[in-house]
């Protein structure tokens, strides 16, 4: 195994619908290297233009549950009536390959991914204001004024976890927001803890004279 394999980061993204977290994290992942993004299993019907095995797995309910019952989620929980959920068996593939990991969940997984892997790194992503919440909702187009106004008091519920978080980003502006995450990306690849295993053959190399 590499010192690069030695060593890799999970990283939890948690955002309110509408702050931009799939696509700033979508242009993070594109951008950087040895940083993959995990694929949800959900079992809610897919948008027009998403792709099964891209934006998500779309399984039915019996399928996912049998998935639960066998523990092979990280996380999981129910959104609007639909369920979701992580692979376990995947993000721990890629770790141990040596490829750090994007989670783009809520903060209830977000609460159960830090409690069976603590080391994970986690950042919330907030919108400017409630008002900019709300147009961002609105402009997209793909709900109607009862589910923009549920999604906006789930979005209230939402930040109101924001002090769990270890890194907080505003998106304002989004080549901004997209520069401060990949910031957090390369101080938590950077860290004494991260870099102490990933470069010990070195360390050693250094140390031995």
């Amino acid at each position: 195994m590499s010192d690069r394999a030695s060593k890799a980061t999970l990283f939890i993204v948690t955002a309110p619908s509408g702050a931009g977290k799939t696509s700033l994290v979508k242009a993070l992942v594109d951008s950087t290297e040895s940083l993959r993004v995990s694929v949800s299993h959900t079992t809610r019907a897919p948008r027009a233009g998403e792709v099964d095995g891209v934006n998500y797995h779309f399984i039915d309910k019996e399928a996912f549950s049998a998935m639960r019952q066998a523990e092979e989620f990280f996380e999981s929980a129910e959104v609007y009536g639909n369920f979701y959920g992580t692979s376990k068996t995947w993000v721990n593939e890629q770790l141990a390959l040596g490829v750090d990991v994007i989670l783009e969940i809520d903060w209830q997984g977000a609460a159960q991914v830090r409690e069976q892997h603590p080391s994970a790194c986690s950042i919330f992503i907030l919108p400017p204001s409630l008002d900019a919440l709300t147009q961002r909702l609105t402009g997209r187009g793909q709900d109607d004024a009862e589910t923009i106004a549920r999604r906006m008091r789930q979005a209230v519920a939402e930040i109101s976890h924001v002090k769990e978080a270890d890194y907080i980003l505003v998106n304002d502006d989004f080549e901004t927001a997209l520069a401060e995450l990949k910031t957090v990306i390369l101080s938590q690849r950077l860290s004494c803890e991260v870099q102490s295993q990933r470069l010990q053959t070195m360390l050693s190399a250094l140390l031995s004279g």
